[in-house]
């Protein structure tokens, strides 16, 4: 059974940091390139970060760049998503999902079931 529990989520305050993971299991993490994911209440979810399947190549939405960092360890079979410097836009729900290919192509395979992260001002 394919499961992505993702964890880290929680409350803090604007500059400060978070780091979610990504935990995978019933499918070969390895093979796989990551994305995370978010939604904002009212808003429809849209993309976040991905990385490939050894972590060489990673691409993040423009709204995050140099900010927030998604990295894998694939002998944990888990993702992370280091966030610094957090704004008060980056409250949504976080979801990280997985690609049926090596490199991110758009679409998610596996789905989580997001963890919620709220940043005060």
């Amino acid at each position: 059974q394919v499961q992505l529990v993702e964890s880290g989520g929680g409350l803090a305050q604007a500059g400060g940091s978070l780091r979610l993971s990504c935990a995978a299991s019933g499918f070969t993490f390895s093979n796989y390139a990551m994305g995370w994911f978010r939604q904002a209440p009212g808003k429809e979810r849209e993309f976040v970060a991905s990385i490939s399947w050894r972590g060489y190549v990673t691409n993040y939405a423009d709204s995050v760049k140099g900010r927030l960092t998604v990295s894998r360890d694939n002998a944990k079979n888990t993702m992370y998503l280091q966030m610094n410097s957090l704004k008060p836009e980056d409250t949504a729900t976080y979801y990280c999902a997985a690609s049926g290919r090596n490199m991110w192509s758009g679409a998610a395979k596996y789905w989580g079931q997001g963890t919620q992260v709220t940043i005060s001002s």
